[in-house]
Formats: structure tokens, sequence, C-alpha cells
């Protein structure tokens, strides 16, 4: 049960409605919540188990590092508190530019990893698992013609984009890495895929319009994102009533050395994990599908806003919407 006045005493500490503050744009490493206060990783450590003995904050351990979020559901007083704290607050606002270096410097450092290893992605995507089952479960959950158009975040060097565009009228691959894209045109090009199109933009911000593709994929990029969640919630946005969410993803896993060798942030995800996400954006997990690896498990989990039926009610209303 809730105890208000331990939680109200947790929040109260100056450093510790410092973190909450940070905490409340996303989850973040220890390592990084440290960085950002400028104190010692012991201490920071010991504001973070009050913080969370007291229900305000969430620890979600992974290999051998915890992040920490903060906690909406169950205990409203994190949330409570940071709405008195004025918008001027001169140390809160260092904290948030400080926050805004840190991810803009995983963003760089991700966008040159992309850049860097654009023309042998494909085969870095395969390390771990079996490309055509993942292929082959991505066309069962798009029957040919039952989507208009189609939104691949994170396209990458345009694999999936190539495999699914056949199947709708309409398509757009967005990657944030140049590098990415000039493989993935390419690709679109060779393939005769002459209504697809591909921009250069972020998955937190798409550049197209609220409720206007019917499908979006989302293939192997969760892992790299600082707010998976908000990614989700991006996707959410613009699906159409009826749309389908895909998401392809590893399961949660402890390959640790994959954050150095290969940029990723997140060790995979539980099915919990997503269907909340889902949830919190007002999609319904349909399914969820394991495919075993050697030594990592991928994920297939779809989601669909509203029903089939509203879908095809919907799209003749709508199938004209200017978002290429």
């Amino acid at each position: 049960m809730l105890n208000l006045v331990d939680s109200l005493k947790a929040a109260a500490e100056p450093t510790r409605l410092r973190i909450l503050s940070l905490c409340a744009g996303g989850e973040l490493a220890v390592s990084e919540i440290t960085q950002i206060l400028g104190q010692s990783q012991p201490r920071v450590s010991r504001h973070l188990k009050i913080l969370a003995d007291a229900g305000l904050l969430i620890p979600m351990r992974e290999g051998n590092w915890t992040f920490y979020r903060l906690e909406r559901s169950e205990n409203p007083v994190a949330a409570a508190v940071l709405t008195l704290i004025p918008a001027d607050d001169p140390i809160l606002t260092q904290d948030q530019a400080r926050l805004a270096e840190v991810r803009e410097r995983r963003r760089t450092e991700a966008e040159t990893y992309f850049n860097t290893h654009a023309q042998s992605w494909d085969a870095i995507r395969r390390l771990h698992i079996d490309a055509s089952q993942v292929e082959a479960m991505l066309l069962r959950q798009v029957p040919d013609g039952a989507f208009d158009s189609l939104l691949d975040v994170g396209t990458g060097t345009g694999e999936v984009l190539a495999l699914l565009a056949p199947r709708v009228q309409q398509a757009i691959g967005l990657d944030i890495s140049r590098d990415m894209l000039a493989v993935a045109r390419d690709r679109i090009t060779g393939a005769g895929l002459s209504y697809v199109s591909l921009r250069l933009g972020d998955m937190y911000a798409l550049p197209v319009p609220d409720h206007s593709v019917d499908l979006v994929t989302v293939h192997l990029v969760l892992h790299f994102a600082d707010v998976p969640e908000r990614v989700v919630a991006e996707a959410a946005r613009v699906l159409r009533p009826g749309g389908r969410i895909i998401v392809v993803d590893f399961a949660q896993h402890t390959r640790e050395e994959l954050r150095t060798r290969h940029a990723h942030r997140r060790l995979g995800f539980t099915e919990a994990e997503v269907g909340d996400w889902f949830a919190q954006c007002g999609l319904q997990m349909t399914r969820g599908e394991a495919l075993p690896g050697d030594p990592l498990t991928v994920m297939v989990w779809t989601a669909d806003h509203a029903t089939a039926d509203t879908r095809r009610l919907t799209r003749n209303r709508v199938a004209a919407s200017p978002w290429i």
C-alpha cells in the first residue's frame, strides 16, 4: 500500500527531487544520472534506492546496467510534486540542459555507428537471427492488399521496406543515417518500387501527419532507443483507426557486449513491457510470437488500433491524405 508520508519525505530532498525531474522525461541509466548530477555513483545510488523503496522510481536491471523510470500508475506522488516546481528553477534547468547534451551525444554516436556499418548492415542484422523466419512472419501479418500505406521506422538499408512495399500502395522508409538511406535507395530503385519514398528523420518526431498511415513497422530498432516507449507512442500517433503496428525486436537477454560492439541501448524487452507501451497508446496487442535463435530470441509483437472493420470503413475517406 502506498505510504504517502514516506513518498513525500523521499521526494523532499533536493538531489532526489532533481533525479525525479530527470526521470520524468524517460528512463535513465545510473551512470547517466551520475554524470548529469556531477555526484559520485555511490551517493547517487543511495538516493535512487530511497526513491525506489518509496515507490517513486521503478528500477529495471539489464545486464550490468540498471535503468530507472518514474512510477506514474501506482504512485502519483512523484508526478504531482513535479507539477509544483517552477518552470524556471535554475538547477533543474541546468540538469535538463545536461540531459539534452547526454542524449545528443548518444544520438551522434549511434548515427556514426550506423553510417560506418551501412554497407554491412544486413549481415550484422543476421548475426543472431534467421532473417527468413522473420520475413515469413511479417508477410503473414501483412496480407496482400490489407493495408494501403506503410511507414517503416528506422528502415536502415530498406530490407523490410522492400519486402512489404509490394503489398501496399504507398510506403515511406525513415532513418537517421544518410548512408543507410543511400543503400536503401539503391535497393528500392533496383526493385522498381517507384512509389516508395525515403526520408531522413527522427523516430521520436515522425514527419507524418496524425492518423495517416495504415501500417507501421519497427524492425530491430527499439533496442537502440533512449526512450523506446516514445517511439511506440509516435507510431501510434500516425496510425489510422484500424491501423496496425508490428514491432520486431529481441526478447530480454544478458549479452552485455552488444552495448559496446553494436551500440545497443537496451538488452531486449519483455512482452509485458511492450504490451504496456501499446496499452498506454490505446493499442491492443493481438499477438506476440517468439523466434528462438542462437543466442538471442527475436520477438514479433503486433498491435492494432480499433478494428479491421473500422479500417475498411475509414480507408476510402482518408486514403487520399497527402502523407508522402
